[in-house]
């Protein structure tokens, strides 16, 4: 690719020849503020928050989506760009709900920075009529207010590009534009898949998790409740940042001490129920494979493509592992193996899971997770919440040492860590898988061919005379692409890893919220997983089924994989649901 020069504020500048002005500007060590712009996502040049001067050109240009060309004279913070800008904030704040103090997104809102940089104080001038707000609380993940909202469309492309559901979109014209489902009908009755990928997009307070944080601080402070909580493997991969810590930064230890201080009764972690699944779920495919069984056996440990599978693909629902999610597997033994050993009553125990996922509020509600009678999980936490509460708690995060987990739910082997990333459940998976088939020692137990944040990964392996072909898709888009043509007879594999969100769990819907000026030019799903990999590689024991306590569990409760306990307590069943049932 040639690269052209430019001159960027009196600067000469070489970029490729096919840059946006955004991107000129970027290499030139120059900030250009976006609100509407997500690249390959979102390039819509609407906002007008990143109009710039070029010389020869006829009022000022969107940087998002103008071209550079040979010998461009291109100005990025002259007075005309900078009033434009603020009059734009000043617009935009004139139709939206300015409760800042008070909103779950103060201090880490895109708009309310862009406010403080370009002095917007009071833009009372421009009050006028607003459009009519309209708030939606109809679904247990999320909440939508669309008094916050300015318009952007992040949302809308996200969940069209990215996810293929398209349940939203602005409805509407002119100055009554709203961004709101089809017909106005709530947005639980949707075939909205809970994944949370908008909410992670929005640059505002318009789109956020419903918040269960109070409900969790009442139950520590109940006396007669036995309060436990676990820890998805990607949550350690994210939390730092929302106490100003690089991206990927492994706070592994400092999210134990600070859970201990906020009281929880024990600190466990999913990772241990990860290997579990691995457990199972190997178990599952190796019998499906030797006694024809439906093939090819596609994961179930993203409740968000779970549900994105029984609207939108329902013939293949048999397909579905029949394993629950660590996250459920974990509530289901630590309310019956768990309360056993500890000699508690399940009812007295509260299961409290902090996760990178929105969708992971629902799950907890879906039927057939109560294996012992009561829900596997009581409350679902994001890590933006875990992070609310540290705070509220006066915990100085940074400063914490590092502690360990609680025993004997709390270790885990590095297959179980490595499930935060893409490819990591179909990696762990295939460690314990070739060792069941072949029966013989796996000693080099990565699968790099699998690794990474493309959309589709495929690899083929020899196990054992058998020939196992075995895909990895994100982003649910992609996996219906992909599905399509495993429906149609054009693909033949043996298993398939589909999560929702694209790069996985490190990019989850419920993970700390990332500014899109950053994210533009820095592959957040990359660094997260990194960290990550790096726990795996440090790991002593890399196989699931290594897992000296998930073998205790199996010799004192479960028996073997597969067994009818294991069964009743690890496996659940799904439905078949319909796709915007109202229209």
């Amino acid at each position: 690719m040639a690269n052209i020069t430019v001159t960027i504020n009196g600067v000469q500048v070489e970029v490729p020849e096919n840059s946006t002005i955004l991107e000129a500007a970027h290499i030139a060590h120059i900030d250009i503020p976006t609100l509407c712009y997500m690249k390959e996502i979102n390039e819509i040049g609407a906002c007008r928050i990143c109009v710039v001067e070029v010389k020869g050109a006829k009022g000022l240009v969107t940087a998002c989506v103008y071209p550079v060309s040979p010998g461009m004279e291109i100005y990025t913070n002259s007075k005309k760009v900078r009033e434009a800008r603020k009059k734009t904030v000043e617009l935009m704040l004139s139709n939206h709900n300015r409760s800042c103090l008070s909103c779950v997104r103060s201090g880490n809102c895109e708009l309310m920075q862009l406010s403080r940089e370009y002095g917007v104080e009071d833009p009372g001038y421009y009050d006028g009529e607003k459009t009519e707000a309209k708030i939606d609380d109809s679904c247990v993940h999320m909440i939508r207010d669309n008094s916050k909202c300015i318009l952007c469309r992040r949302c809308v492309a996200v969940c069209s590009s990215n996810q293929a559901v398209s349940v939203i979109g602005p409805n509407e014209r002119g100055f009554k534009t709203y961004i709101g489902t089809a017909f106005d009908i709530p947005l639980s009755e949707t075939s909205c898949v809970n994944c949370g990928q908008c909410i992670a997009v929005c640059p505002t307070g318009a789109l956020r998790e419903r918040d269960f944080t109070e409900e969790v601080f009442a139950a520590i402070q109940d006396p007669t409740k036995h309060v436990v909580v676990q820890t998805a493997p990607a949550v350690r991969a994210s939390l730092g940042e929302s106490f100003g810590m690089p991206i990927g930064t492994n706070v592994e230890g400092k999210m134990v001490a600070a859970l201990r201080r906020l009281g929880f009764d024990k600190v466990f972690d999913t990772n241990y129920s990860a290997d579990l699944t691995i457990v199972e779920e190997a178990n599952e495919l190796v019998e499906r494979i030797q006694n024809g069984g439906k093939l090819p056996m596609i994961t179930s440990c993203s409740p968000g493509w779970v549900k994105f599978c029984e609207h939108y693909f329902p013939d293949m629902i048999d397909n579905l592992s029949s394993c629950k999610s660590p996250q459920q597997m974990f509530g289901a033994v630590c309310k019956s193996y768990y309360a056993k050993k500890n000699n508690i009553d399940p009812r007295d125990i509260v299961m409290v899971s902090v996760m990178p996922c929105t969708a992971k509020k629902f799950e907890i509600g879906r039927p057939d997770q109560d294996a012992n009678g009561v829900p596997d999980v009581d409350y679902a936490l994001t890590t933006r919440e875990l992070a609310r509460m540290i705070k509220t708690a006066g915990i100085r995060f940074e400063s914490l040492p590092d502690e360990g987990y609680d025993d004997p739910l709390g270790e885990s082997t590095g297959a179980g860590v490595i499930f935060g990333a893409t490819g990591g459940v179909m990696e762990a998976a295939l460690r314990t898988a070739v060792e069941t088939i072949t029966g013989e020692k796996l000693e080099n137990v990565d699968f790099k061919e699998v690794r990474g944040v493309q959309a589709v990964k495929e690899a083929t392996y020899e196990v054992g005379g058998l020939k196992l072909n075995v895909a990895v898709v994100s982003g649910l888009k992609n996996a219906q692409a992909l599905l399509e043509k495993v429906r149609n007879g054009e693909a033949d594999y043996q298993f398939i890893e589909v999560m929702a969100c694209p790069g996985g769990c490190v990019n989850g819907g419920g993970q700390t919220q990332v500014p899109y000026g950053i994210r533009n030019f820095v592959d957040i799903r990359a660094e997260r997983a990194k960290a990550l990999y790096a726990i795996d590689e440090a790991k002593t024991i890399r196989k699931s089924h290594d897992n000296p306590f998930i073998k205790a569990l199996y010799e004192e409760y479960l028996e073997k994989p597969g067994s009818h306990e294991a069964h009743h307590l690890l496996h659940t069943t799904y439905v078949k649901r319909e796709i915007n049932k109202k229209f």
